[in-house]
């Protein structure tokens, strides 16, 4: 498999390494010193670039009639635009704020444990995110992705950085170091506390997922999710 990398970060570097050692070929890195040149030639796209940058090189994958996933968040408020040009351009696509197998794993557990613990009134759900200094958004995409998953189980409205009301969710995020991704959901009581939690060793995780997801959408068109590439539906 031909993959064009979009974005040539750490990440980018680790997903290079990654396909290459599954015997697959990478034929463009795009960083903002290079053109798309050799996009044409791919036959998946894999994005994971800044915010700024991303619905372009969405959009340019489209055009070139290119299948692209997309782990960059930060740009999300326009993600209905990316998928009615991928349905015009009858593009495949893939955006997900985590691409790890054990994450989306946790995601099923976080919108499951939300269903059983709506019941409980004298639960307070919070969440704790924690990544590299390097990291531009706050909170992280995958943090909202859980806060989500318990709005759409429960009774909350919806998630902030600042002090909850009683149907928000408050998300605290914290910049350390070097830390690849840490994710803790809490349900705390005045008796007691229920956590589920996901730790993230290095990023491997993330690229091999991404690779899977990029393996899974060649030759087919539509707009998927990791459900469907992970088979969770």
């Amino acid at each position: 498999m031909k993959i064009a990398l979009l974005g040539y970060g750490k990440m980018g570097q680790t997903i290079e390494r990654i396909a290459l050692e599954r015997g697959h070929e990478i034929v463009l890195k795009k960083d903002e010193f290079n053109t798309y040149d050799g996009l044409s030639n791919a036959d998946v796209a894999i994005d994971f670039s800044i915010p700024a940058v991303a619905v372009e090189n969405i959009s340019s994958c489209f055009y070139a009639n290119v299948p692209v996933i997309s782990g960059t968040t930060g740009w999300l408020d326009r993600y209905d635009e990316m998928v009615a040009l991928c349905e015009e351009k009858k593009g495949a696509f893939i955006s997900s704020s985590n691409f790890s197998l054990g994450v989306n794993i946790f995601f099923e557990l976080n919108e499951y444990l939300a269903k059983i613990m709506a019941q409980f009134d004298s639960y307070k759900v919070e969440m704790e995110e924690i990544h590299y200094t390097q990291k531009l958004d706050a909170p992280s995409g995958t943090a909202i992705s859980l806060a989500k998953g318990v709005i759409e189980n429960s009774n909350y409205k919806s998630w902030t950085l600042e002090s909850a009301e009683p149907n928000q969710i408050h998300i605290e995020a914290k910049r350390i170091g070097d830390v690849p991704g840490t994710h803790t959901v809490t349900y705390n009581s005045v008796v007691d506390a229920i956590e589920i939690k996901h730790t993230a060793h290095n990023r491997d995780g993330f690229a091999l997922g991404a690779i899977i997801a990029a393996e899974w959408i060649v030759g087919k068109h539509g707009v998927f999710t990791m459900k469907d590439v992970l088979d969770l539906k």
